[in-house]
């Protein structure tokens, strides 16, 4: 059942990840002793607070990163959003977010969790609940040119090392 294979690659992902700060630290054994409470918190029925996946999508030379002006939101965001009945893992459910919310098809994610986030929110719904977002890094193949969704408001490239005012995103630029 997909509940069960999506728990049990967020717990794999979030145990093998080795966190580079104390914060990181601190949130990951939080989300692992969510998830030992939540066997269905994959899923975004769960009102109380869920899993979901997010793409660091980055050019082939990782110059650029993909940014979407999310409409709920406001300001520009990663891609990624919930897990789905038909996603196997957690990463299924990543690289499907990134490839429907781009409309680039040969994305490649890099094994292995790039990081995790937490924030309130209401989602769709329609209730206060918490995200708990595990990330992946997502490379696009060279000349990516990608197709805004009906999920977005905008959908640009943005050179790494110059993000839009009030981006909220979780990018490391040491890769």
């Amino acid at each position: 059942m997909s509940a069960e294979s999506l728990h049990a690659s967020a717990t794999e992902l979030l145990t093998q990840w080795e966190p580079g700060t104390g914060a990181d630290h601190s949130l990951r054994e939080a989300i692992l002793a969510f998830l030992g409470s939540a066997p269905r918190g994959c899923l975004r029925e769960h009102a109380p607070g869920h899993i979901t996946a997010s793409a660091i999508v980055l050019s082939h030379d990782r110059r650029d990163i993909l940014l979407t002006l999310h409409p709920r939101v406001g300001r520009w965001i990663q891609l990624g959003g919930h897990c789905e009945p038909d996603d196997k893992t957690v990463q299924d459910a990543a690289l499907r977010e990134a490839v429907e919310e781009s409309g680039i098809a040969d994305l490649i994610l890099t094994p292995g969790l790039y990081g995790a986030q937490a924030h309130p929110i209401t989602c769709s719904l329609g209730v206060p609940t918490r995200h708990l977002d595990l990330l992946f890094e997502v490379v696009a193949p060279p000349g990516a040119v990608p197709v805004r969704s009906s999920e977005s408001t905008d959908l640009r490239w943005w050179p790494v090392d110059g993000l839009p005012a009030g981006a909220d995103v979780r990018f490391r630029s040491e890769g």
